[in-house]
């Protein structure tokens, strides 16, 4: 397991911190009024998904043994298996958090609480009872970073919370959190920011507030508030092997997001068309630069905005907009803030000289959603729907051109894939460790030998990294 630890439904903050004022009056700030006014628009949410044995094992195939090991630790409030040993069929659920944006019922939670759920149910009254839940519409997802939408419809206005302003936050200050630790409803805990800015590898546009939290399952989703009130932080995972180190997705960046999603689109960002690394020190005295900090250009995609634009490899971009620059996380995460084809100013160093461009932006991984579905072919039978990787694919994820590859445009809900835990965007680049381009190689493999042995071994790429997924092709008798 990663060092960090996300997906089984975590938040919330347990630590108090003694800022000088409290020490020169003796005493720590109350919470009871916030808590009070915040907690009626905290809910809580739970899932469902059936999900198949298999006669590997009552689990997920696949799934690392550290991860399982998770699930039988916590398996209590992540749902175990329902229905006895032997059943063909399991029902798996899921708790976490949320919390209400608009008063017509609209609520923000992380994307891992609700993924690949077959019914996802909010409760209002601070318990877990199926009886008082309302079922939920799943309105948006956005995987990269971990944010997802929903809808309740009801007769009546909803309490609410609003986003702050996460940029604005001091180290230091104090933030409260309410959720669901365990089960445990309505949970009022408090702490400090403890840092910005934090990269934890979990996907290209990391940024995260780090709290002194203790952050358990039950939580995701969950809002981290400030004093006056706001949300300035969505809480999503934690340092897996530390005490009171979690992680919560900034307000500036959550909230744009839920922006996009509620007119019901994917979220699009916007896409300049290079490879990209750190001007380290060392770098930069090799290469005879001033300049310490930025993102070096490595090199600039064929056919892409960048190239369009004049940019070179071995440039170093210092400024995106407004916003500086001082590393290769800050230059993704500030275009992928734009819009396809917003008109952005870009300050680059070349030569130890500042030039400016202004570049029509593209739209990022626009490959992996566009162009017509190539449905799988007959006896593949994954529950999913492919087509091979193209050029565009290749440039946007990084590959070299030779790179084979599927990619996943849909997952069938209750199919074999969905079981396994496969999603829309991943792409299997080798099936019983052979390179496969195309829907008939998969689905040959699967005949030929997959059927035979009762499995098939995937390999499969997704958000950076590559791993190994088993999918069960023969149901238990």
């Amino acid at each position: 397991m990663n060092k960090i630890l996300r997906h089984a439904g975590f938040t919330i903050l347990c630590f108090f911190a003694v800022t000088s004022t409290a020490l020169a009056t003796g005493e720590l700030p109350s919470f009871s009024k916030l808590a009070k006014e915040a907690g009626p628009a905290v809910v809580n949410i739970s899932t469902e998904r059936l999900v198949k044995n298999n006669r590997f094992g009552g689990g997920i195939p696949g799934m690392p043994p550290d991860m399982e090991r998770f699930f039988e630790q916590f398996g209590p409030f992540l749902g175990g298996p329902q229905g006895g040993n032997g059943a063909k069929e399991r029902l798996q659920s899921a708790l976490g958090s949320g919390f209400i944006i608009s008063t017509d019922g609209y609520i923000v939670t992380n994307n891992h609480v609700v993924d690949g759920a077959d019914k996802i149910f909010v409760n209002f009254d601070g318990t877990e009872s199926k009886a008082s839940s309302i079922e939920a519409k799943l309105i948006g997802t956005d995987a990269v970073t971990d944010i997802a939408l929903l809808k309740v419809d009801v007769d009546k206005k909803l309490p609410t919370l609003k986003f702050g302003d996460s940029d604005a936050l001091e180290v230091g200050e104090w933030l409260v959190a309410i959720g669901n630790p365990f089960g445990l409803s309505s949970t009022v805990t408090a702490g400090i920011l403890s840092a910005k800015g934090r990269n934890i590898h979990s996907g290209p546009f990391d940024n995260f507030l780090q709290t002194d939290a203790s952050i358990n399952p039950g939580n995701s989703g969950g809002p981290l508030i400030n004093m006056r009130g706001e949300v300035i932080g969505i809480n999503t995972a934690i340092a897996a092997s530390g005490q009171g180190i979690g992680f919560a997705i900034p307000s500036k960046l959550a909230s744009a997001v839920v922006e996009q999603l509620k007119t019901g689109k994917k979220v699009s960002r916007g896409w300049l068309g290079v490879s990209i690394q750190n001007l380290d020190e060392i770098t930069a005295k090799a290469l005879d630069l001033e300049q310490k900090s930025g993102a070096l250009i490595a090199s600039v995609m064929p056919d892409e905005p960048a190239e369009a634009a004049g940019i070179r490899s071995g440039d170093i971009v210092i400024q995106v907009g407004d916003t500086k620059v001082e590393n290769a996380s800050d230059l993704t995460r500030s275009i992928a803030s734009y819009k396809p084809n917003s008109q952005v100013k870009v300050i680059v160093l070349r030569n130890n000289k500042e030039k400016t461009f202004t570049i029509k932006l593209g739209e990022r991984n626009k490959a992996l959603e566009a162009s017509a579905p190539q449905k799988e072919e007959q006896g593949a039978s994954l529950g999913v729907t492919l087509r091979s990787l193209n050029d565009e694919d290749r440039r946007a994820l990084q590959f070299s051109k030779h790179t084979l590859g599927l990619v996943i445009l849909e997952v069938q809900q209750g199919g074999r894939a969905a079981r396994v835990g496969l999603k829309a965007q991943d792409v299997i680049l080798a099936a019983n460790l052979k390179p496969v381009g195309t829907a008939k190689e998969l689905g040959k493999i699967i005949e030929n030998e997959g059927k035979k042995r009762g499995a098939i071994v995937l390999q499969v790429y997704r958000r950076g990294n590559i791993f190994i997924i088993t999918v069960p092709l023969t149901d238990e008798k």
